[in-house]
């Protein structure tokens, strides 16, 4: 790991300790059947996964034109999404007005070309709304399942070549249903800024969400053997003794970057696998209400999500008016140069629309001699 990252990570982890997730608007979900087996590291052959923990069985299928979502950036949108359900309360749920802004709320750069995050996140997008997830818990008492479509429709209007153009008509996504009830009535609460100071590595979000939901329970000392972990985070790894010995040291490895942004986290290496001591939450636990209107109701007490100033949304008329102050100029350049300026400021304009016009008036003025 580079010394810049290690440093990223470092002043990430004093921010989080010095103010609390729920006190600065960063407090966000995660889908709990999703922290205890999760999606595929890497791109996977053919439209089947699965992945084990324990008794519990979680399997992914995927049209085999689309492909299985993979990656850091279905893990980020999969707690957008239980985050949201969870302040709202709907299944409908109401992305981004543009391609640029929705990224940019995810933590994500707006970069562009075949392998940028602009084409990367409208792909890795469809394939998980286009997924369907089943679970199953078996032992030689009882067998039980449940399976879910993570998205009963969704429209994207996002252009990637154009990502900061409004299009003519919101993208949305409908939850499934038994999605949507398996989100609010099982939320495991997490830190948004965690998350995305470990983006880089989907490994490193798997831990920190799993880390998060198992130390909320755990009751007393336990040891999980790395074979037993193996089969949960890293199928990605031979089954044999070599294989558990890779996966050991890369788990190893990224949850030295998870202890930075969670050091109250009991956890150490032990004789055979991982130990585990209860442990303080790294999110305040919130009451657990079990009906949709509940949540409604908890959800007008929470603050709304925070947002990078990259992600101020600007009105539709106001790139109208900004077309008539500057005419002639690129506006959607001219917004990504005062985004830009904002970002080096450090400061958020307090009506951004006008700041924008202002800035625009400013460039369009001519330059005397």
């Amino acid at each position: 790991m580079g010394r810049n990252h290690l440093e990223k990570l470092m002043l990430e982890t004093l921010a989080i300790e010095a103010e609390q997730a729920k006190q600065a608007g960063t407090l966000g979900y995660m889908a709990r059947a999703l922290t205890m087996a999760t999606l595929p590291h890497k791109e996977a052959l053919g439209c089947a996964f699965e992945r084990k923990n324990g008794l519990f069985n979680l399997s992914i299928l995927a049209p085999p034109s689309v492909g299985l979502p993979f990656g850091s950036i279905p893990r980020l949108l999969l707690c957008w999404v239980t985050t949201e359900a969870v302040r709202t309360g709907s299944p409908v749920l109401e992305l981004g007005p543009t391609l640029s802004a929705f990224m940019a709320e995810l933590g994500l750069a707006r970069q562009g070309g075949k392998r940028g995050d602009i084409t990367r996140f409208r792909n890795q997008t469809v394939r998980l709304f286009s997924s369907s997830v089943s679970l199953r818990y078996s032992d030689k008492a009882m067998d039980a399942g449940l399976g879910f479509n993570v998205a009963d429709e969704y429209s994207l209007w996002w252009n990637p070549k154009s990502p900061d153009q409004l299009p003519l008509w919101k993208s949305t996504v409908t939850l499934g249903s038994k999605f949507f009830r398996e989100v609010i009535e099982r939320p495991v609460p997490i830190d948004l800024r965690a998350l995305k100071a470990l983006k880089r590595s989907p490994m490193a979000l798997d831990i920190y969400c799993w880390l998060t939901h198992r130390l909320f329970y755990l009751q007393k000392p336990v040891e999980i053997p790395w074979p037993l972990l193996q089969l949960q985070f890293g199928a990605d790894y031979a089954d044999d003794a070599h294989g558990v010995r890779n996966f050991k040291f890369n788990f190893l490895k990224h949850l030295k970057n998870v202890c930075l942004i969670y050091p109250e986290a009991y956890i150490g290496e032990g004789k055979r696998g991982l130990a585990l001591k209860p442990s303080p939450p790294h999110v305040a636990a919130l009451p657990e209400p079990k009906k949709p209107e509940e949540w409604r109701r908890m959800a007008a007490a929470l603050p709304a999500p925070h947002t990078e100033p990259a992600a101020i949304l600007l009105k539709t008329t106001t790139y109208e008016k900004a077309r008539q102050t500057a005419p002639g100029f690129d506006v959607y350049a001219l917004e990504q140069d005062w985004r830009d300026w904002i970002a080096k400021k450090g400061e958020q304009p307090k009506n951004p629309d006008s700041a924008f016009l202002g800035f625009c008036r400013r460039k369009a003025k001519p330059k005397t001699a």
